[in-house]
């Protein structure tokens, strides 16, 4: 094939990035496949409420193929966001929006350094000017962003104080977050605001990793980050991207009611013995079946977010069956995760485990740990029992 698909192949030692090898073919499309390139988007337009050209300087995004994009999507009064490239913004002209990053900005208007907020404004109501777009915003890794619009006052967003493990798809994110905002009616400085917010929390991760509704939830009403609760496909999906980065994952289950110090201290230990720790969680008509009429005490998602808040455990997974008859065990949840690590408490041998096959058909290693003495759920429900007569 004359365009094979980009290859791009990275070279570790444990989490660093040591060199990148890409395999590519950057020469320009034909007229023949240029048409139907444009073609397909005409169609695919016809359904959007923006358009995001996100410019790689491959060879696919010719000046022809830019303006063609751009004249039909603000025909169709759709917003258009451009991650650039190179040094000609001109290609860009009737853009709703570019997002240079601050090297970028700084190349594309001749200028050596942006260190302040009005050298930031200053270059880009000068790309404003020279390249014809509507609006830059311009991302400044842990400055945030700012949104200079032809009218109006430029905006300064600032980032919080986070710990960053990896920048992998930031500028994805932005733009993503942009446009999906200004699709649904949001003005520019607000959906700079969200995207700003959501790029702080896809660098917290590692890996190229989603950002989900509920976590920009949380972080717009102030709640503290939690472990993530997800579903088996979400779960399956962050330990791909854990394992690619060469993290050994443990996982555990159960129901998990009333989190007594035992728990607290299986949970930890079970921590220390891998990189990411998983608990699947019985969900309540689970904890039912296995537990009896009145259990659990606590909904599941009140024993979710209590899990959650252990800075032991990394991720929260629901499981279970619905009602009697069904699999009630973790077999199918260890499948779709294939752990390194299963962690059970108690006195068990491997062969009582039911879920000891699933671990061992992935390579994974069950460990067996002993709970705290002198705690239980069962106990301890006793007790308030006992206090309430």
């Amino acid at each position: 094939d004359e365009r094979p698909t980009i290859v791009k192949t990275r070279f570790l030692a444990g989490h660093q990035q040591l060199l990148r090898t890409d395999f590519e073919r950057k020469q320009p499309l034909s007229q023949a496949k240029e048409k139907a390139l444009l073609q397909k988007a005409e169609e695919l337009l016809a359904d959007a409420d923006a358009l995001i050209i996100s410019d790689y300087g491959k060879g696919m995004l010719s000046d022809h193929v830019i303006r063609a994009l751009i004249e039909n999507a603000r025909a169709k009064k759709i917003h258009v966001l451009v991650d650039p490239k190179g040094f000609d913004y001109a290609r860009y002209k009737g853009a709703s929006v570019i997002t240079p990053n601050k090297k970028e900005l700084a190349e594309a208007t001749g200028q050596a350094r942006l260190d302040s907020d009005e050298d930031i404004v200053k270059a880009a109501r000068k790309l404003i000017d020279q390249s014809g777009v509507e609006a830059v915003v311009a991302t400044r890794s842990r400055d945030g962003m700012s949104v200079v619009q032809k009218k109006g006052e430029p905006v300064h967003l600032r980032t919080k104080d986070i710990e960053v493990f990896d920048v992998s798809g930031a500028g994805d994110t932005v733009i993503a977050t942009i446009a999906a905002a200004l699709a649904a009616g949001a003005e520019l400085n607000d959906a700079a605001a969200l995207a700003n917010i959501a790029a702080s929390i896809v660098v917290s991760k590692v890996g190229t990793a989603p950002v989900r509704a509920q976590e920009l939830r949380d972080a717009l009403d102030g709640v503290t980050a939690l472990a993530e609760l997800c579903t088996p496909e979400e779960a399956a999906e962050n330990v791909r991207r854990w394992k690619a980065k060469g993290l050994k994952i443990g996982f555990t289950n159960g129901c998990f009611d009333v989190l007594h110090v035992g728990h607290v201290s299986y949970l930890a230990e079970a921590r220390k013995k891998c990189d990411r720790l998983v608990v699947g969680l019985n969900h309540d008509a689970s904890v039912r079946i296995l537990k009896g009429e009145g259990r659990p005490v606590h909904d599941e998602a009140s024993r979710a977010a209590v899990l959650s808040a252990l800075s032991s455990v990394d991720m929260v997974v629901m499981f279970g069956a619905e009602k009697e008859g069904q699999d009630n065990t973790a077999i199918a949840l260890i499948e779709k995760l294939q752990p390194d690590f299963y962690f059970k408490g108690g006195d068990y041998t491997e062969s009582q485990i039911p879920e000891s096959p699933a671990v061992k058909a992935s390579g994974g290693q069950v460990c067996i740990m002993p709970f705290a003495e002198g705690h239980s759920t069962t106990a301890s429900i006793a007790k308030i029992k006992g206090r309430a007569a």
